[in-house]
Protein backbone atom coordinates (compact mmCIF):
# COMPACT_ATOMS: atom_id res chain seq x y z
CA UNK A 1 0.00 0.00 0.00
CA UNK A 2 1.12 3.51 -1.24
CA UNK A 3 1.88 5.88 1.82
CA UNK A 4 2.41 9.47 1.13
CA UNK A 5 2.12 12.54 3.81
CA UNK A 6 0.79 15.60 3.24
CA UNK A 7 2.22 18.65 4.99
CA UNK A 8 -0.15 21.84 4.44
CA UNK A 9 0.68 25.53 5.17
CA UNK A 10 -2.94 26.29 6.05
CA UNK A 11 -2.90 29.91 5.70
CA UNK A 12 -1.30 30.05 2.90
CA UNK A 13 -3.59 27.70 1.05
CA UNK A 14 -6.86 29.90 2.65
CA UNK A 15 -5.96 32.85 1.34
CA UNK A 16 -4.58 32.13 -1.69
CA UNK A 17 -7.89 29.81 -2.57
CA UNK A 18 -9.94 32.97 -1.56
CA UNK A 19 -8.20 35.32 -3.75
CA UNK A 20 -9.83 32.88 -6.23
CA UNK A 21 -13.40 34.12 -4.87
CA UNK A 22 -13.99 30.42 -3.78
CA UNK A 23 -13.33 28.62 -0.13
CA UNK A 24 -11.97 25.39 0.60
CA UNK A 25 -14.22 22.55 1.75
CA UNK A 26 -11.65 21.06 4.09
CA UNK A 27 -13.61 18.04 4.33
CA UNK A 28 -13.71 17.23 0.63
CA UNK A 29 -9.84 18.23 0.26
CA UNK A 30 -8.92 15.28 2.83
CA UNK A 31 -10.81 12.96 0.55
CA UNK A 32 -9.85 14.67 -2.65
CA UNK A 33 -5.47 13.92 -1.17
CA UNK A 34 -6.68 10.18 -0.13
CA UNK A 35 -7.94 9.23 -3.54
CA UNK A 36 -6.13 11.35 -5.83
CA UNK A 37 -2.22 11.03 -4.44
CA UNK A 38 -2.62 8.40 -1.40
CA UNK A 39 -2.35 10.66 1.20
CA UNK A 40 -2.58 8.30 4.17
CA UNK A 41 -1.57 11.48 6.53
CA UNK A 42 -2.38 15.07 6.05
CA UNK A 43 -0.87 17.81 8.65
CA UNK A 44 -2.05 20.84 8.57
CA UNK A 45 0.28 23.88 10.09
CA UNK A 46 -1.62 26.28 11.44
CA UNK A 47 -1.58 29.42 14.06
CA UNK A 48 -3.13 29.15 17.28
CA UNK A 49 -5.73 32.13 17.48
CA UNK A 50 -7.97 31.62 20.71
CA UNK A 51 -11.58 31.69 19.89
CA UNK A 52 -11.10 29.77 16.56
CA UNK A 53 -11.05 26.23 18.61
CA UNK A 54 -14.15 24.86 16.34
CA UNK A 55 -12.18 25.55 13.53
CA UNK A 56 -8.87 23.21 14.80
CA UNK A 57 -11.59 20.93 15.81
CA UNK A 58 -13.65 21.09 12.30
CA UNK A 59 -9.75 20.03 10.77
CA UNK A 60 -9.51 17.09 13.10
CA UNK A 61 -12.82 15.93 12.70
CA UNK A 62 -11.67 16.38 8.41
CA UNK A 63 -8.86 13.69 8.86
CA UNK A 64 -5.98 16.50 9.06
CA UNK A 65 -3.22 16.23 12.05
CA UNK A 66 -3.42 20.13 12.88
CA UNK A 67 0.01 21.61 14.34
CA UNK A 68 -0.19 24.92 15.72
CA UNK A 69 2.00 27.67 15.82
CA UNK A 70 2.12 30.18 18.13
CA UNK A 71 1.20 33.59 17.35
CA UNK A 72 1.91 37.32 17.86
CA UNK A 73 -1.06 39.91 17.87
CA UNK A 74 1.20 43.49 16.27
CA UNK A 75 -0.92 46.37 16.44
CA UNK A 76 -0.54 48.11 13.48
CA UNK A 77 -2.64 51.63 14.20
CA UNK A 78 -6.11 50.67 14.69
CA UNK A 79 -6.00 47.38 12.96
CA UNK A 80 -4.73 44.00 15.09
CA UNK A 81 -2.86 41.87 12.61
CA UNK A 82 -2.20 37.99 14.14
CA UNK A 83 1.06 36.77 12.89
CA UNK A 84 1.96 32.95 13.13
CA UNK A 85 4.69 31.86 10.57
CA UNK A 86 4.55 28.04 10.00
CA UNK A 87 7.05 27.58 7.89
CA UNK A 88 9.67 25.90 10.68
CA UNK A 89 7.07 23.73 11.65
CA UNK A 90 6.10 22.34 8.48
CA UNK A 91 9.67 21.77 7.61
CA UNK A 92 10.69 20.30 10.91
CA UNK A 93 7.60 17.95 10.86
CA UNK A 94 8.62 16.64 7.03
CA UNK A 95 11.88 15.70 8.54
CA UNK A 96 10.97 14.33 11.70
CA UNK A 97 8.46 12.19 9.64
CA UNK A 98 10.87 11.32 6.87
CA UNK A 99 11.03 7.64 7.87
CA UNK A 100 7.21 7.27 7.99
CA UNK A 101 6.15 7.75 3.96
CA UNK A 102 7.48 7.13 0.87
CA UNK A 103 6.52 10.13 -0.37
CA UNK A 104 5.29 14.25 0.62
CA UNK A 105 2.73 16.14 -1.08
CA UNK A 106 4.00 20.16 0.34
CA UNK A 107 0.41 22.14 0.18
CA UNK A 108 1.45 26.13 0.04
CA UNK A 109 3.12 28.40 -2.55
CA UNK A 110 5.67 30.29 -0.21
CA UNK A 111 8.99 30.36 -1.20
CA UNK A 112 10.33 29.85 1.81
CA UNK A 113 9.86 25.70 1.31
CA UNK A 114 12.35 26.29 -1.90
CA UNK A 115 15.32 24.47 0.34
CA UNK A 116 12.68 21.65 1.38
CA UNK A 117 11.51 20.80 -1.73
CA UNK A 118 14.80 20.59 -3.23
CA UNK A 119 15.77 18.14 -0.25
CA UNK A 120 12.72 15.60 -1.51
CA UNK A 121 13.77 15.94 -4.59
CA UNK A 122 16.88 15.10 -4.78
CA UNK A 123 16.24 12.43 -2.38
CA UNK A 124 13.58 11.35 -4.31
CA UNK A 125 10.82 12.25 -1.65
CA UNK A 126 8.61 14.65 -3.39
CA UNK A 127 5.25 13.36 -4.69
CA UNK A 128 4.35 17.01 -5.73
CA UNK A 129 4.65 20.73 -5.15
CA UNK A 130 0.95 21.54 -4.63
CA UNK A 131 0.21 25.27 -5.11
CA UNK A 132 -2.93 26.83 -4.67
CA UNK A 133 -3.31 29.53 -7.16
CA UNK A 134 -0.87 29.09 -10.17
CA UNK A 135 -1.73 32.77 -10.73
CA UNK A 136 -0.19 34.09 -6.96
CA UNK A 137 2.70 32.19 -5.63
CA UNK A 138 6.61 32.78 -5.05
CA UNK A 139 9.17 32.45 -8.16
CA UNK A 140 11.66 30.69 -6.44
CA UNK A 141 9.20 27.95 -6.89
CA UNK A 142 9.64 27.82 -10.27
CA UNK A 143 12.59 25.90 -10.13
CA UNK A 144 10.12 22.66 -9.68
CA UNK A 145 7.73 23.28 -12.51
CA UNK A 146 7.69 19.28 -13.14
CA UNK A 147 6.88 18.83 -9.60
CA UNK A 148 3.87 21.56 -9.40
CA UNK A 149 0.43 20.93 -9.43
CA UNK A 150 -2.07 23.63 -9.03
CA UNK A 151 -5.12 23.55 -7.22
CA UNK A 152 -7.01 26.37 -9.45
CA UNK A 153 -9.29 24.55 -11.26
CA UNK A 154 -10.46 22.09 -8.36
CA UNK A 155 -13.07 23.94 -6.97
CA UNK A 156 -16.01 21.78 -8.11
CA UNK A 157 -14.11 19.11 -6.38
CA UNK A 158 -12.84 20.65 -3.47
CA UNK A 159 -14.96 23.49 -3.07
CA UNK A 160 -17.38 24.72 -0.27
CA UNK A 161 -21.13 24.39 -0.63
CA UNK A 162 -22.71 27.47 -1.34
CA UNK A 163 -25.37 26.89 0.93
CA UNK A 164 -22.68 27.04 3.68
CA UNK A 165 -22.41 30.48 5.19
CA UNK A 166 -19.17 32.21 5.92
CA UNK A 167 -15.46 30.97 6.09
CA UNK A 168 -14.61 28.29 8.54
CA UNK A 169 -10.93 30.16 8.42
CA UNK A 170 -11.26 33.71 10.32
CA UNK A 171 -8.03 35.76 9.17
CA UNK A 172 -8.77 38.11 12.50
CA UNK A 173 -9.64 37.20 15.62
Amino acid sequence: MVNNFAFIDSQNVHLAIRDQGWTLDWTKFRRYLKDKYAITTAFAFIGYVPGNESLYTYLQRAGFIVIHKPTLAIRKGKETIIKGNVDAELVLHTMIEWNQYERALIISGDGDFHCLVEHLLAHEKLLHLMIPNARKYSALLRDFRESIVYMNELKSKIGRDHKTRGSILRTKP
